[in-house]
């Protein structure tokens, strides 16, 4: 993730806008690593998050607040101390480091103006929240560094605050020409040579500058031809006065399931064009956003770990027993003709001698003549018998086949379905009706009791003409709209042959428009297997004409009459309601 330079100017740029003159409060420190500074003016209470975890550093506004502890830690009281009701009169950015400085005035017990600076060091390990006079000596910090813990500098009452110079890099705002220019003389690639000299360049923005420049990143800078140098520094400038008129544009980059979030960036990132690319109004918002569905991707994943585990080896051993199967079915096609060859030799057996290995007959079915092999230790009707025997061996290996490949075929779809419900569930609701569902089939064994049903519900949509769409995450949901809530003049939609989730549309009535149908096609489309596919077949029926599959597990369905569309998988644009 690129928390980098180019991210806090733009954060910068619209606390500025958005609290400047504006006073704090109240300060409170929620997590050991989080402080929140409760900010009101102009534009209303806004709430400051401000984190120096290790492996999280951030720094948004936060849209709802956090619970905090009973008794407020140490550094937290310091700062409540000096800068409750305390007024912010400016916000910057040193060159284009990762630290934003937030200079606040306020009065003393004595009544006299005080001013005050909060350093904001947002520098993955190295974070740090730092409470300065204003001649820049420490009062107090977040995290308080020894001469034991680091040989660059210590952060403890007392001492004065610097950036060591080992931490310092050119500042991209006052490089010149000839300065970019020697990113080519180190023997290292283009991308690298620019975070490397660069303050605030991260390997994404330096990335970025390259693609945009039609230079590739890991090129080696003495291969680079004097016209792409020339190119890059123009792209260069660009990105720099992009910066200072604060002309950014909060994007976030997710997988093309529009689920899984990749990257995020202050300013437009046009190399990640094979991937989803959401805009944002602000950068605050999309941090947020970002984070929490992060959180949310990575904790799902987590959870659901062992349960696609167990789905994938279970979906793995079905395929092969099915495979092994069909193979068998295939070898009774030749019971017939075992069946009729017995027929011809019974019918020729006035015609063998004992020892012959072999009969010439017609074959009365065709008319052709047939050459049949013998076994010349057995007489003609033995023969015969010998074939017969295979050709009913072959008839009640078919006939129990027949059953168990139907059934092995269920399993797998209904299998490939549970595997579709994990990748759909967004919470631990949802994964917990899909472990009940595989308790209860079998696949995996229950512990304890059986739990109270999860109050996990359908997905709920409404599309552009105003008409609900509802979208079931699993089997046990995809059976309750379909066959429970839906009546049967609502529509229903399915991706064609493939597991995915059913969607219903209350059609109250009235006829559907197009918008709706396409919309309602396309939910089916992303909510299914195909959804990395950008074009998906659905099948869509009015919910009279679809069936229960007799016998069969939660959300298997039939339908013999139906509409087909082809639907895009994207359903960017379709209002969800939460």
């Amino acid at each position: 993730m690129a928390f980098d330079g180019t991210m806090v100017a733009a954060l910068c740029a619209e606390i500025k806008d958005t609290v400047l003159n504006d006073r704090i409060v109240k300060i409170a420190q929620p997590e050991p690593y989080e402080i929140i500074l409760t900010i009101k003016g102009k534009c209303g209470q806004k709430r400051l998050l401000i984190s120096a975890n290790p492996s999280l550093p951030i720094l948004y506004f936060l849209s709802e607040n956090k619970p905090s502890p009973m008794n407020a830690p140490n550094f937290c009281m310091v700062l409540r101390k000096h800068l409750s009701n305390g007024r912010i009169t400016d916000v910057y950015q040193p060159s284009l480091e990762r630290i934003l400085i937030i200079e606040i005035e306020h009065l003393n017990e004595l009544g006299d103006l005080c001013h005050k600076k909060l350093v904001l060091e947002l520098m993955g390990k190295y974070s740090n929240v730092i409470f300065c006079d204003e001649d820049d000596t420490i009062i107090d910090s977040l995290k308080h560094i020894s001469s034991n813990m680091s040989g660059l500098r210590e952060v403890l009452p007392g001492r004065k605050y610097f950036l060591p110079e080992e931490l310092v890099k050119s500042n991209p705002f006052e490089v010149t020409k000839e300065d970019f220019m020697t990113i080519f003389k180190k023997p290292t690639s283009v991308a690298k040579g620019m975070t490397q000299l660069l303050a605030g360049m991260s390997m994404v923005m330096a990335n970025e500058l390259c693609f945009r420049a039609n230079l590739d990143s890991d090129a080696a800078t003495a291969s680079v031809s004097d016209d792409i140098r020339e190119k890059l520094w123009s792209v260069f400038e660009s990105y720099r006065d992009d910066i200072n008129n604060s002309a950014f544009s909060p994007v976030a980059v997710y997988e093309l399931d529009e689920k899984t979030p990749v990257e995020f960036s202050a300013l437009a990132l046009t190399c990640y064009s094979d991937l989803f690319v959401k805009d944002y109004e602000s950068v605050s918002l999309l941090l947020e956003t970002f984070y929490s569905e992060k959180n949310l991707s990575t904790n799902m994943k987590q959870k659901s770990a062992d349960l696609r585990k167990v789905v994938s080896t279970l979906i793995e051993r079905n395929s092969k027993k099915l495979d092994m199967q069909l193979k068998q079915m295939k070898d009774t096609a030749k019971k017939d003709d075992w069946k009729i060859k017995g027929e011809l030799i019974l019918a020729s057996q006035y015609m063998i001698k004992p020892g012959d290995k072999e009969v010439v007959t017609t074959n009365y079915y065709t008319g052709e003549e047939v050459k049949l092999t013998l076994d010349p230790e057995l007489t003609a009707v033995e023969n015969a018998n010998k074939l017969f025997a295979k050709y009913q061996k072959a008839k009640r290996t078919e006939e129990a086949l027949t059953g168990q490949i139907e059934e092995a075929k269920q399993t797998l779809e209904h299998l490939e379905s549970i595997e579709v419900s994990i990748l759909t569930s967004k919470s631990e609701e949802d994964l917990s009706q899909v472990t009940e569902e595989m308790m209860e089939f079998g696949y995996i064994k229950r512990k304890g009791q059986k739990k109270k049903a999860s109050k996990s519900k359908p997905l709920h949509y409404i599309s552009s003409d105003g008409f609900h769409m509802y979208v079931g995450k699993n089997n046990y949901q995809n059976d309750e709209l379909t066959f429970k809530f839906a009546n049967g003049g609502d529509w229903w939609f399915h991706a064609k042959k493939m597991p995915g989730s059913h969607v219903i549309v209350k059609n109250e009535g009235k006829e559907l428009p197009d918008a709706t149908f396409n919309e309602a096609a396309r939910l089916a489309a992303f909510y299914s297997k195909g959804a990395s596919n950008k074009k998906v077949e659905i099948d869509y029926v009015q919910r009279k004409e679809v069936k229960k599959t007799p016998g069969g597990p939660y959300g298997l369905v039939i339908y013999h009459t139906n509409y087909s569309m082809i639907a895009d998988s994207d359903i960017t644009g379709i209002e969800e309601i939460k």
